[in-house]
């Protein structure tokens, strides 16, 4: 596994477990199990669904780890493929499957490495319009997609109680509701402190796996 990607990976689980009260040592390592087989990539998301099948008092967290599954890919399993795998017919469908997986952290962990690569700092105006382009006439999805988000920017300069607020009011079917309080509180501070973490939790409205989502993509910019 991606040492980032198992920063990530492990963070969220202790988050998880720690937040429910549930025991984590069997399910962590069969779903490490899962991100370190050497088999194609279909079949190491049937894996997965079959680990979180298996423990159901994880399930809020299966696409969360499918999109890591996948960057975990994109890193590790991508470079013993042919150069060009990732433009070819066999890739294209598997995009094809697994199109309706997976949350927008995928796009949080892609534009991470690129500022990883770039050795610049992450911030939301520069994922919004750089990484996104929602400002861009053909990327008009990704704004509808971040429409929430890109009104209320001003939110990474406020505090974890005004970010909860906010969250609150968003529509149950809007694609970011529950990422946008972790993601925008992420935005807003990037290495959280014990304490901050404290304040985090205090007004997640779901505890459990905002303090997950948050601790990932912490853990995977750290």
């Amino acid at each position: 596994m991606d040492l980032t990607v198992k920063r990530a990976f492990e963070a969220g689980i202790q988050a998880y477990a720690k937040s429910e009260g549930n025991e984590i040592s069997a399910f962590e390592d069969a779903l490490r199990n899962v991100f370190d087989q050497e088999v194609p990539f279909l079949n190491k998301v049937d894996a997965l669904d079959r680990v979180f099948d298996d423990f159901q008092r994880f399930e809020e967290l299966r696409e969360v780890y499918f999109d890591l599954l996948m960057i975990n890919f994109f890193s590790e399993d991508v470079q013993k493929l042919d150069e060009d795998y990732l433009e070819s017919e066999e890739w294209e469908g598997i995009e094809e499957q697994t199109i309706d997986r997976g949350t927008e952290l995928l796009n949080i962990f892609l534009y991470l490495r690129e500022c990883e690569d770039d050795e610049i700092e992450a911030s939301l105006d520069d994922y919004l319009k750089e990484f996104l382009l929602v400002e861009e006439d053909e990327f008009q999805d990704e704004y509808t997609i971040y429409e929430k988000v890109i009104a209320n920017q001003i939110l990474v300069d406020s505090t974890y109680e005004e970010i909860r607020k906010v969250a609150d009011t968003i529509s149950h079917q809007d694609e970011l509701k529950e990422l946008f309080y972790p993601m925008m509180s992420f935005f807003n501070e990037p290495k959280p402190d014990a304490q901050q973490l404290e304040e985090f939790t205090q007004f997640a409205g779901n505890k459990s796996f905002d303090i997950a989502v948050y601790q990932i993509i912490a853990n995977f910019n750290a």
